[in-house]
């Protein structure tokens, strides 16, 4: 039987579950957290389109056909092409015209371009995700993980579908714990205190265990304009454990199966599924604007300061038991 083409859209420009938009700064992570849905459509003909930044990410994973750059040759490519299918990722109004161009002979789904108003909308089963992203209250109040809602928007029901990394690791796990400790730059807030990152890796010396840390790696994996993404991801698969700030490397610990313990304040930590391998460390600072989904905090003060160490020591030191 003929396989159906199915069109995703997501260069990256904006976060699925976050009300603000940024056509300059790709979001890898929530690039690589969009995955699962390429299980869905295992058996079909997948074409994504993203940004050149996010490719190897994607390049080379079996569940795409064809994997395609945001830009003016690909708009022209697509606009000429015919699919079965076309899910648009992005909230950006452009993004969105340009989706709304490209023929789906069976359905579309995601967000649309409303001609009157000149902004992104959704399609009716994609309003529980602009629903949750555009609203703060309800935002805070969403426990369900960015799968669930993935799936919810094509029409299906997630069953526990994991991220697909196309990239395969170069290196073998040499290390007990990898500490992340870096930021992009869309997201300074999410910062976990150098100080607490000096203190854990101190204790974690001390217990014994091998620490890799980011921040003192050559500038290739370190510095967050990742121009040596592929290095990264190798520095990622070479621990067991990994923590981290909600940033591309939590992501990317998940999809490589590793433990993660992912420390939260500003950002909400029950959107990320874990998949069993690791846990949400979420501030207990005693903030009323927290989460605050904010890039900068306005009482100038992180609640990031309040999720101790020894708090997250402890819990490195459980899952270093399990394995």
């Amino acid at each position: 039987m003929k396989k159906r083409k199915v069109l995703i859209i997501k260069p990256g420009y904006s976060e699925i579950l976050d009300g603000k938009t940024n056509s300059r700064i790709v979001s890898l992570g929530d690039v690589l957290r969009t995955t699962p849905l390429l299980h869905l459509y295992h058996n079909e003909q997948v074409t994504w389109v993203t940004d050149p930044q996010a490719f190897p990410l994607l390049e080379h994973n079996p569940l795409i056909h064809r994997l395609l750059p945001f830009d003016f040759l690909t708009a022209s490519q697509l606009t000429a092409e015919e699919f079965d299918f076309v899910i648009n990722l992005e909230k950006i109004p452009g993004v969105c015209a340009l989706s709304d161009s490209v023929r789906a002979r069976k359905a579309r789904y995601g967000f649309t371009f409303n001609t009157q108003t000149g902004e992104a909308e959704p399609y009716d089963r994609a309003y529980d995700v602009l629903a949750v992203s555009a609203n703060t209250a309800a935002k805070k109040q969403n426990n369900r993980p960015v799968q669930e809602l993935l799936f919810e928007m094509v029409g299906a029901k997630w069953n526990g579908e994991e991220l697909s990394l196309g990239y395969k690791p170069r290196t073998a796990e040499k290390f007990d714990v990898a500490l992340n400790t870096q930021v992009g730059r869309k997201w300074p807030i999410k910062a976990w205190p150098n100080e607490h990152w000096d203190f854990l890796e101190k204790k974690l010396v001390q217990e014994g265990m091998k620490v890799t840390r980011q921040d003192e790696l050559k500038d290739g994996i370190r510095v967050n304009k990742f121009t040596n993404l592929e290095s990264y991801m190798d520095w990622i698969h070479s621990a067991r454990i990994i923590v981290t700030n909600d940033s591309l490397g939590l992501h990317l610990g998940i999809a490589m199966k590793k433990d993660v313990l992912g420390l939260f304040g500003p950002t909400l930590g029950s959107e990320i599924c874990f998949y069993n391998r690791g846990e949400a460390i979420v501030s207990d600072s005693g903030c009323a604007y927290m989460p605050c989904f904010r890039a900068k905090c306005r009482l100038e003060e992180s609640c990031m300061t309040d999720i101790t160490p020894e708090r997250v020591l402890e819990k490195v030191k459980h899952y270093n038991k399990r394995n």
